[in-house]
């Protein structure tokens, strides 16, 4: 007979009071409902958000065309199918997996490395045109899914595949460049500046594989880091430190941009700097709004910044990012760009954006990890 799994059990508020109340005797009462009450909103809003994801993972699924591809008919195939991996494999999901989503995954896996879709120096961004900024997005999920494959002639084509497109990044973060712009990417691989969008994509990118065991010089992470640094706006006065922050091509402190360094910035290690305390703080005083400019895209940077960065940050990042999404959801189980530039990228791309963003708690792609 198979028993039916368990799982486990959560105390009610009242019984995790007493808990605590056994464990920490001298605790002020009120300070333990307090926290009682913070994860009793954080754990509501992690389970409110698992069917929305479950739907969310069945869309991207569904648009899948015959060879693989994820896209919803438009440019940016293989960026886009790579970006909708990346959001199936942070719900758990692998390609080895006999259900439709790892399937999926598998086919599409097959669909990004198909051989046209990279040019013979290892550039993902021309066939798709999606430049450099897909360049980024894939080489970041075929240094996630390295070890991953379906079968081994997969993973020996993920692992051949990723090392071509590291090996482009390398050579275009050494093209010459001014002091403003160097250690940086721009859109095209010969570029001579600079920004930080592009930047971070690379960045993370690099960070993955090095992580994964793929040969890349620490310097070239380390001068990623140096560019993204120029880029911070700080505050001598700390009463005023809402203005901190990260600028696209100079100093600046948009949202976007911001939750972009944040998370850049830890990713490479630099967890106590200054530059993450002070956009963290502007982060957790300010937040994040619906029908910012690039929502989605900011979203996402703000909910894996808000987690690397720990405590409150983290639980206000928990319990933000879900109040904000799980209303635009359709009943499909698509998100769609809420203005003209982010509309222009199709609902594969918001519903991608929007599963990384919920899909935090699970903690199952490495690059995000803490």
């Amino acid at each position: 007979m198979i028993l039916p799994e368990k799982r486990p059990l959560k105390p009610s508020p009242t019984g995790l009071f007493l808990i605590l109340r056994s464990a920490f005797p001298k605790a002020r009462p009120w300070g333990l409902i307090a926290l009682v009450m913070t994860l009793a909103v954080r754990s509501r809003a992690e389970d409110r958000s698992d069917e929305p994801l479950r739907k969310a993972a069945q869309y991207l699924v569904s648009q899948q065309e015959a060879i693989g591809g994820i896209h919803n008919k438009m440019r940016n195939e293989t960026a886009m199918t790579s970006l909708a991996i990346l959001a199936l494999a942070s719900l758990g999901h692998q390609p080895a997996d006999p259900t439709p989503e790892g399937q999926c995954m598998k086919k599409a896996i097959d669909f990004v490395l198909r051989p046209e879709a990279q040019e013979k120096d290892g550039y993902f961004g021309q066939n798709d045109g999606s430049r450099m900024y897909g360049h980024g997005i894939t080489t970041l999920m075929l240094s996630e899914m390295l070890g991953m494959g379906a079968d081994a002639a997969q993973d020996d084509l993920i692992r051949a595949k990723c090392r071509l497109a590291i090996d482009l990044i390398l050579r275009a973060q050494k093209m010459p460049k001014n002091d403003q712009n160097v250690g940086g990417w721009r859109y095209s691989p010969d570029a001579g500046d600079s920004d930080l969008s592009v930047t971070v994509w690379q960045t993370m990118a690099l960070r993955s594989a090095r992580n994964a065991g793929l040969d890349v010089p620490k310097q070239a992470i380390d001068d990623a880091v140096k560019y993204i640094r120029m880029l911070y706006q700080g505050e001598s006065d700390k009463r005023r430190s809402i203005t901190n922050g990260f600028g696209y091509q100079s100093r600046g402190n948009e949202i976007s941009t911001t939750a972009e360094g944040l998370l850049a910035m830890q990713v490479c290690g630099q967890y106590e700097s200054d530059e993450v305390r002070g956009a963290a703080d502007r982060l957790f005083r300010d937040g994040i709004r619906q029908g910012e400019r690039w929502f989605f895209y900011a979203t996402y940077y703000y909910a894996q910044g808000m987690y690397q960065r720990g405590g409150k940050y983290a639980a206000e990042g928990s319990r933000l990012v879900p109040e904000l999404l799980l209303p635009l959801q359709s009943r499909e189980g698509w998100w769609e760009g809420m203005n003209g530039e982010e509309r222009q990228g199709g609902r594969v791309y918001a519903t991608s954006m929007a599963i990384l963003s919920l899909s935090v708690k699970n903690h199952y792609l490495p690059i995000y990890q803490r």
